[in-house]
């Protein structure tokens, strides 16, 4: 699949640590293999930059939301590694929330606009 323009993929504020608090449900990763997890889940329309990874992983850790370890890569590296607290837990259940609320709001604003023909 082609890549699509950059600003396509841009993420809107605060759902980068949504999709990283879901990407960790399925168990512990290292940075780039969330990234990865995020990018292919998404058929590459998201790009997670590592410049904005890295300070939200921090963050969510900070938060409490995420705990890391150290470990070794599949490319026998160290690695340092995040796994989903259950206080990430309950963070990822009002995130899914609030992030389903605003697509229905959105959809609902949207909705009349895509039916219509005329601008």
């Amino acid at each position: 699949m082609p890549k699509t323009a950059k600003s396509e993929g841009a993420m809107l504020q605060g759902t980068l640590d949504m999709l990283i608090l879901q990407t960790l449900v399925l168990g512990p990763a290292h940075g780039h293999s969330i990234a990865y997890a995020i990018e292919r889940s998404s058929n590459d329309i998201l790009q997670v930059e590592h410049g904005s990874l890295y300070p939200a992983l921090y963050r969510l850790e900070d938060r409490g939301w995420l705990a890391s370890f150290s470990g070794t890569s599949e490319n026998n590296r160290k690695a340092k590694y995040y796994r989903l607290t259950r206080a990430g837990r309950n963070q990822l259940a009002r995130e899914t929330t609030r992030w389903e609320r605003l697509v229905r709001g959105i959809s609902r604003v949207l909705g009349p606009a895509a039916t219509a023909k005329t601008w």
